[in-house]
């Protein structure tokens, strides 16, 4: 049996999943990297119906390689639905693991390994660019300044421990997926990323983060919205709010049990 047929050593069967929009310029890239770099993965391009032809080169890259599958989606419905249609169709066809990745090479396919090697012992594993080891390329300072305040904005209203939880870079087992029940999932911007890792440290995951090195976009224009970046932080602090009263009336709740009132 060949490495391909085996899957990753360790892992087992590894889905890596591309979204895509408008994505015409980067899609052949893409796969041809992550084909060269982990032979042994399938990509799955989850395309939401890009007008400029993205599918359908898809398609092709697809008829000429049987690692490469197509997700042909109704519209653009936004990043987090992407991503559950794509975990919905691993979890379908028996995959034991599944990778976030962006199309536009922002994500370096050359680091695959790394994400998956550590998942060979965790359950998640976060790419993260604030760490030691990890870098960002090509960002204007203005972009950097709010995706770093973002990101410790995020540890202090959630109490999670990652320097990193909004990247796009990610590696999960799908028993992770199953057990917090991804499907229900409400987010759709990188918002989404937020959920997942914080569902996965609520659960009591092994999720460790790994460095990488992130490179803005060549081609193609930006999915990045002040409008997603509201939501994120809406979102982050609503999430923040339920989780400190639910640990309040969790507090309460003993109290009144260790009480001599009747």
């Amino acid at each position: 049996m060949s490495e391909a047929e085996e899957g990753y050593p360790g892992i087992g069967r590894v889905l890596v999943i591309i979204p895509t929009y408008n994505e015409a310029e980067n899609i052949r890239l893409i796969t041809d990297r992550v084909r060269r770099a982990v032979p042994s993965v399938d990509i799955l391009v989850a395309d939401d119906n890009s007008p400029d032809g993205t599918g359908t080169i898809a398609d092709e890259l697809a008829a000429a390689d049987d690692h490469i599958f197509v997700l042909h989606r109704p519209g653009k419905e936004g990043l987090g639905a992407a991503y559950v249609a794509g975990f919905a169709w691993a979890k379908d066809k028996g995959y034991d693991a599944v990778v976030e990745m962006d199309a536009d090479g922002s994500h370096a396919p050359e680091e695959l390994t790394k994400l998956l090697d550590a998942l060979r012992v965790n359950d998640a594993v976060l790419g993260t660019r604030y760490v030691p080891g990890g870098s960002v390329h090509n960002w204007p300072l203005h972009r950097l300044v709010l995706s770093r305040g973002g990101n410790l904005y995020i540890r202090m209203a959630l109490g999670m421990p990652f320097k990193d939880a909004t990247g796009g870079y990610r590696a999960y087992r799908m028993s992770v997926l199953d057990r917090i029940d991804v499907a229900t999932v409400a987010s759709q911007g990188y918002s989404f990323q937020v959920e997942l890792a914080w569902r996965a440290h609520r659960h009591g995951f092994r999720v460790v983060e790994v460095p990488i090195t992130f490179t803005e976009r060549e081609r193609g224009a930006s999915k990045m919205s002040s409008n997603i970046f509201r939501e994120q932080l809406l979102r982050v602090t609503v999430w923040g709010v339920q989780a400190r009263r639910d640990s309040l009336l969790a507090r309460l709740g003993k109290r009144r049990q260790g009480s001599t009132w009747p």
